[in-house]
Order: structure tokens, then C-alpha cells, then sequence
């Protein structure tokens, strides 16, 4: 029997199809991803005396993630979420056990590496998985006429979760190592994988798999479409937006290290953080005529405008300054690139481009990191405050060739049929 749908019945909200305990679940099991990286320093320095070994255990697992997260996001995409978090979240919180034992046992440093490389690898891509999910909702349950504004709002949603989670992330690492021990945040993550993970993958959204696969679980679309230019750019872009967070994050630790009190870094970098979450939520409330293309073109020459301050800073209100300028500029952008990444993404393969693009935000974030240490240590903290501008600079050159790539913008999410069980 064929049933029939009153089309002036409004299709129901996100909220409401998704259900607010999504959103909660989905909000803490991100928190585990951001103790992660500091979590694994704060080990390795304390277990092994060697701040140079806990960075390089920090990186790696920043590549253990992108080297797999793509891969991971690609098997959801096949065989939906479900089985891929149950299996992630039991591997990961194995991982993050085994990493402690091994820290403080007599193991060689290169199998330390090789079980931080084995976090990055197996963890949860939660915030990615959640994107993926989202859009799946929005553009095969919603009615075409809300899905542009519902996708805007929830990629804001989304990007200022992120933002919260990665200034939470770290204090309830210093909070649990200080109160119990070193070991204590990366137990306590692991405990929130089993739990947490486990319940965003149970919940009866992750047996959603996108219409347009097949019975097989294949896609429609060949796995050359994503790599096309129109998608490459905005993979591009967000790469920047990760080098920018860690050459800031670092650029600034010397900065305020130079001062005597490198602990307060983190408290400077909140007020670009509560910015950018705040702006990121903002871009829900933009008007619809202000498109995708000119807001990361806008938002992008902000961000760039707000590093190139950081040439003549030389005090902390000064800094201060920049970093609440570079918070309008660069959760707008982001939000903004993460649209683009659903309004592109191939048919069948949404999973697939959410988590290309966080691993590009990993691997910014850790090689920018890694190369920002470096130079502060042997060129000095001025020079290192340049480099926030050179991952500007990649943002807003990608957004410019972006502009020019975007022919004609698409008003809403690709729209596809109605979703399907695995």
C-alpha cells in the first residue's frame, strides 16, 4: 500500500527528529577525542622526563588519526556507524589503557610511539560521525524549503560543540592529573569511550545509512568525486583553519612563557575560543542572501587581518585584542567550510567527507604545532607569531580560489531519499 503525505504537514524539527538525548550523548562522547593529545603528554613528560618525547607521542597520534580517519569514515559510510563505534570505542579505550601501562614500564620509546600512533588510529570520530548523521537527517527527512536554514544551524551547532569540547577537554585532564594522578585523564577517557562512544553508536540514528547506497552498501558515486577540485578546496581550507589552531596555541605558550607565566597561555587562547563558538553560533542567525562563498571569503580576511596584529603585539592586552578579533574571524569559517563539505559531498559518502575534513583539521593542527615548537625554540617568539599568519593566509587563498570555483552556490543539501537500516 502506498501512503500518501499531506505536503502542507511540516516535516518535524532536528530536535525533534533526532531527539535532544542525541545531542547530549553526542556532546560528551567528544570529550574523550579532546583529552586525548593532552592527555598522552601529560603521561609521557611525567612517566618519562621528556617534553620533546611527549610531543612527538602527541603527534603521533595526530597521524595515527589521519592516516585512518578517512578510512573509518569511509566504512560507515558502507556499512553504517553503528558497528564501526562499538568496534572503535572497545579498540580505543583498550589503546589508551595500554598506552599508560607501556609509559610507565621499561618498554623502548618506539613502542610508546607506536601505541600513541594506535590512539590517533582507532579513536571514535564522533564529532565527524554526528556531522554525517546530521546531514543525513536534514536532507532525506526535512522538506526542501527548511533544509538550507536547518543545515546552517547545525553546522554552527556542531562547530561550537568543538569549541567547548576543546577548551573543557583540557582542564579535565590538569583537573584529574593534579587531584589523582598523571595516569588519571587517559583512564578517565577511556571509561567515557566505553560509555559514551558506545551510547552514540546504540542510539537509533547510527543505524541510519544514506538512501542513495545500494543493498550492498555501496555508493552510487565513483570514489573519484572526492577528489575533485570543488571539494579538495575546502579540505585545503580547513587544513589551514588546523595549522592556524596550533600555531596560535603554540606562538602563544611562547609568548607568554617569555613573561614568566606559560600557564596562562591556555586562558588567553579561551577568549578566542568563547568567540569563536559564540560567532560560530551566530552564522545560524545570517541571512540566507549572504552566501556560503562571500561568508568564508569575509570571515577568512578577518581571521587574516587579526594574525597580521600579532606582528606588533607586545604586551597582553594587545594580545588579548588580536585573539578576540581572530575569534570572530575563524568560527565563522569553519562552520562555513563544514557546509561546503556537506553541500559536496558524493552521494553516499557524507561520513567520508566529514571525517576528510576533520582529519585535515588534525593534521593542520599537530604539523602546525610541531613546526611553530621549533621555531619558537630557535628562532624566538616573534617569529614564531608569523606563522598564524601563513595559515591565514591558506585560508583565505583557498577561499579565494573557491570563489572562483562556485559557478552557481546550491541554497540547500543535496537532496536524496529517505534513509535506510543497516
Amino acid at each position: 500500500m502506498t501512503q500518501t503525505i499531506d505536503p502542507v504537514t511540516p516535516s518535524p524539527s532536528l530536535l525533534r527528529t533526532a531527539g535532544l538525548p542525541y545531542f547530549v550523548i553526542a556532546f560528551v562522547a567528544r570529550l574523550p577525542f579532546a583529552m586525548m593529545v593532552v592527555g598522552v603528554l601529560t603521561v609521557v613528560v611525567s612517566a618519562r622526563g621528556s617534553m620533546s618525547l611527549g610531543g612527538l607521542n602527541s603527534a603521533a597520534v595526530g597521524a595515527g588519526t589521519a592516516c585512518f580517519g578517512a578510512l573509518l569514515g569511509a566504512a560507515a559510510d558502507r556499512f553504517g556507524q553503528r558497528r564501526v563505534l562499538l568496534t572503535l570505542a572497545a579498540a580505543n579505550a583498550a589503546m589508551l589503557v595500554a598506552f599508560a601501562v607501556v609509559t610507565y614500564s621499561d618498554a623502548p620509546d618506539a613502542a610508546v610511539l607506536a601505541v600513541a600512533f594506535g590512539i590517533g588510529a582507532t579513536a571514535p570520530q564522533v564529532a565527524p560521525m554526528s556531522r554525517s548523521r546530521l546531514v543525513t537527517l536534514i536532507t532525506e527527512r526535512m522538506s526542501p524549503d527548511r533544509r538550507s536554514r536547518t543545515l546552517s544551524s547545525t553546522m554552527a551547532y556542531e562547530s561550537a560543540a568543538d569549541e567547548c569540547v576543546f577548551v573543557i577537554g583540557p582542564f579535565v585532564v590538569g583537573l584529574l592529573a593534579s587531584a589523582l594522578a598523571p595516569w588519571a585523564p587517559l583512564a578517565g577517557a577511556a571509561v567515557l569511550t566505553v560509555l559514551f562512544v558506545g551510547a552514540f553508536a546504540l542510539h537509533p540514528s547510527g543505524r541510519l545509512v544514506s538512501a542513495s547506497r545500494g543493498p550492498s552498501g555501496a555508493a552510487p558515486s565513483p570514489v573519484r568525486e572526492l577528489f575533485r577540485a570543488r571539494l579538495l578546496v575546502v579540505v585545503t581550507g580547513i587544513f589551514g583553519v588546523g595549522a592556524f589552531f596550533g600555531t596560535m596555541l603554540t606562538s602563544l605558550t611562547s609568548f607568554m612563557a617569555d613573561r614568566g607565566v606559560a600557564e596562562e597561555a591556555g586562558l588567553l587562547y579561551g577568549i578566542m575560543g568563547i568567540g569563536s563558538a559564540a560567532f560560530a553560533l551566530g552564522v545560524a542567525f545570517l541571512p540566507t542572501t549572504f552566501s556560503l562563498r562571500a561568508r568564508w571569503a569575509t570571515f577568512s580576511a578577518i581571521l587574516l587581518a587579526g594574525s597580521l596584529l600579532l606582528f606588533v603585539v607586545d604586551d597582553v592586552p594587545g594580545m588579548i585584542g588580536a585573539l578576540a578579533l581572530l575569534g570572530i574571524g575563524i568560527g565563522p569559517t569553519l562552520v562555513t567550510q563544514y557546509s561546503f563539505g556537506a553541500t559536496r559531498s558524493p552521494a553516499g559518502r557524507t561520513a567520508t567527507v566529514m571525517t576528510m575534513l576533520g582529519s585535515g583539521v588534525i593534521v593542520g593542527q599537530s604539523l602546525g604545532s610541531a613546526v611553530t615548537g621549533e621555531v619558537a625554540e630557535h628562532a624566538g617568539t616573534p617569529v614564531a607569531l608569523m606563522l598564524p599568519a601563513v595559515a591565514a593566509a591558506i585560508v583565505a587563498t583557498a577561499g579565494a580560489v573557491n570563489w572562483f570555483l562556485t559557478a552557481s552556490e546550491p541554497r540547500s543539501p543535496r537532496p536524496d531519499a529517505s534513509p535506510v537500516s543497516s
